[in-house]
C-alpha cells in the first residue's frame, strides 16, 4: 500500500543541517531535511491536526535538527494576525498578579497566542508612550492589569480597533471589556471585619498606587460609619514607595506607632507590606493579634504561613487571567462581547493574624 499523498517522499531523507553560513534556517531547509514537500512542512506548522502522526513527528524532528524557527512577522502580515497579545502589569516587581498572568499565558498559548508583557508603571504621564511602544508592535489585543488613566490613552486603545481588557480593577466607563473588582468595596469589608472583632484605633500603612489609595478610602468612609475613627477624620497612615518591600512595612509600623501609640490593628496595602509589619511587632514586643492585627492584601502563596498566618483579602487571580484570554479570544473569534465587564470579587481569609 502507498503511503498517504503528504508522507510520499520525494528523494532521499538526509541528515545534514544547512551548511554555515547559507544564511537564515528555511522551511526549504526543514523540508530537504525531512524528505518532504515544503507545501507539507507548512501544514505540520499551521494545521498540524489534519496531517497524519507520523508526517507530524518527521517534520518536527527536521526542525530540531535544522533549528528552523518559523517567521511569525510574515506570517502575521499574510492573515493580518500577529499572533500576539500584549498584557501590561504597574510593575514586575509584585508577585500579586502573577497567578493571573500564568493562567493567561495558558489560555493563550492553548488558543495559538503568545503572551508580550511589559511594564505599564503608576505614572499617568508615562501611559501615552507606554501605549505606542505596545500598539506599535501591532499586538491582536491588550490586556491591562489596571484601568487606564488617561484620555489620550484610551483614545490610543479605541482607534487601534482591537479588542482591550481592563483587568484587576473596576469603573464606570470601561475602554472597551472589563474584568475586575471594586477596590473601594475590599477596603470596606476590611473595615467590617475589624468592627466585628472589636478593634476600635486602627492605622494603616499604603503603597502609593492608585488602586492602594482607593482600598484605603474605602476603608476610611467604611470605619467613619462604624465610628472606628471621627466621622471627619481619616485613617491614621503613612504611605511607602510602590512596590513595597518588607523592610518598608516595618519601618512604615515603626512610624504608625510613634504617632499612634494607641493602634490595635494595621491594614497593609499588601502582604509583603504585612510581613514586614508582623516582624516589626515582634520586634517591638507587640503580641499579634492581641496587642495588635494585621491584615494583607493579595493572600500571596506564603501568606498561610506566616507567624501568625496572615489574614488577607484574597483576590481569585486565576479566574481574572482565565477571563481575559476568554473574552480576548472570543473577540478575535468574531464573537460580539463589547461592554463584557465581569465582577470576579474578592474573599477575606480570615487567620489568627487578626
Amino acid at each position: 500500500m502507498s503511503p498517504p499523498p503528504t508522507e510520499r517522499r520525494s528523494k532521499p531523507a538526509t541528515s545534514r543541517a544547512p551548511r554555515r553560513g547559507s544564511g537564515r534556517v528555511t522551511i526549504a531547509d526543514v523540508a530537504r531535511v525531512a524528505g518532504m514537500s515544503m507545501h507539507t512542512v507548512s501544514r505540520v506548522l499551521n494545521a498540524p491536526e489534519n496531517v497524519p502522526e507520523r508526517t507530524v513527528k518527521l517534520i518536527h524532528d527536521a526542525i530540531a535538527q535544522t533549528g528552523y524557527v518559523q517567521d511569525l512577522v510574515a506570517g502575521g502580515l499574510a492573515s493580518g494576525r500577529s499572533r500576539l497579545v500584549a498584557v501590561t502589569v504597574p510593575t514586575l516587581g509584585s508577585p500579586v498578579f502573577l497567578e493571573a498572568l500564568q493562567t493567561l499565558s495558558l489560555h493563550l498559548s492553548r488558543h495559538g497566542y503568545q503572551m508580550m508583557l511589559t511594564e505599564s508603571g503608576y505614572d499617568p504621564e508615562l501611559e501615552v508612550s507606554a501605549l505606542q511602544a505596545i500598539l506599535g508592535r501591532r499586538p491582536d489585543g491588550v490586556v491591562m492589569m489596571r484601568t487606564v488613566l488617561t484620555p489620550t490613552g484610551r483614545t490610543q486603545l479605541r482607534a487601534a480597533r482591537i479588542p482591550v481588557v481592563e483587568a484587576w480593577d473596576w469603573n464606570d466607563d470601561p475602554v472597551d471589556m472589563l474584568i475586575g473588582f471594586s477596590h473601594e468595596a475590599a477596603g470596606a469589608c476590611v473595615a467590617q471585619f475589624l468592627s466585628e472583632t472589636g478593634r476600635r484605633r486602627p492605622v494603616a500603612v499604603i503603597g502609593n498606587d492608585p488602586r492602594a489609595g482607593r482600598r484605603l478610602q474605602g476603608f476610611t468612609a467604611a470605619a467613619r460609619e462604624l465610628r472606628l475613627i471621627d466621622a471627619d477624620a481619616d485613617t491614621p497612615h503613612v504611605l511607602i514607595p510602590a512596590p513595597a518591600t518588607m523592610g518598608a512595612g516595618r519601618s512604615g509600623l515603626a512610624a504608625l506607632l510613634a504617632r499612634e501609640p494607641d493602634a490595635d490593628a494595621v491594614v497593609c496595602s499588601t502582604d509583603m507590606i504585612a510581613m514586614g509589619v508582623l516582624l516589626e511587632a515582634a520586634a517591638l514586643g507587640r503580641q499579634v493579634p492581641g496587642d495588635l492585627a494585621v491584615v494583607g492584601f493579595g493572600d500571596q502563596a506564603y501568606a498561610a504561613a506566616t507567624t501568625p498566618p496572615l489574614t488577607t483579602v484574597r483576590i481569585d487571580g486565576s479566574l481574572i487571567g482565565e477571563q481575559a484570554a476568554r473574552a480576548i479570544i472570543d473577540r478575535l473569534d468574531g464573537h460580539a462581547n463589547a461592554g463584557l465587564r465581569v465582577d470576579v470579587g474578592f474573599t477575606l481569609m480570615r487567620r489568627q493574624s487578626a
